[in-house]
């Protein structure tokens, strides 16, 4: 055998062993919160914030749609919309993980759409990343990526989604 070749085999086993060490001992960052009376969304400042009561209990960072600015006002402008709603439905099986339906569009929203003549949207959520991108991780919060929605990591939204209840309220800020 040559020497270039058993460097490199050997390099691949350290790399393969520690991979493997790395996923047995791999434990989730995901913790048990108390139960969430609502969520504030500060857009400008690419925050989450979940509240119970009037205490704060954990601030995540997010990305939201390439068009962050502005209220939604019609499907596939890629805004977030603004306003006070709720959590519509959850969930568990999302393709970007799991995911927490806000109620977008309310009465409001769709006599908006409807006097400029089309589609308010729908299907806002706040999720994960999904298998395909879970790699990013914080990562994915150097750019808005999302069509309107609001993105946390896997990790947060399970964090999340286990203490966030159907109906709980969410106020999205600009």
């Amino acid at each position: 055998m040559n020497e270039k070749y058993l460097t490199s085999t050997i390099a691949i086993l350290v790399t393969v062993a520690f991979s493997l060490v790395i996923i047995l001992t791999y434990e989730s960052t995901a913790k048990t919160l108390p139960p969430i009376d609502h969520i504030v969304v500060e857009k400008s400042k690419r925050v989450l914030i979940i509240y119970q009561g009037d205490k704060r209990i954990k601030t995540y960072k997010i990305a939201l749609g390439p068009v962050p600015k502005g209220h939604k006002e019609k499907e596939g402008d890629c805004k977030t919309p603004e306003g006070i709603y709720s959590i519509a439905a959850k969930n568990p099986n999302s393709k970007y993980h799991k995911s927490l339906k806000i109620s977008y569009p309310n009465n409001k929203d769709q006599q908006h759409a409807a006097k400029l003549g089309c589609s308010p949207g729908g299907y806002i959520m706040i999720h994960g990343l999904g298998k395909s991108f879970s790699w990013l991780g914080k990562g994915h919060c150097l750019r808005d990526w999302t069509l309107g929605c609001i993105a946390v990591t896997n990790e947060e939204i399970d964090e999340i989604y286990s203490s966030v209840a159907v109906g709980t309220k969410i106020e999205i800020k600009p």
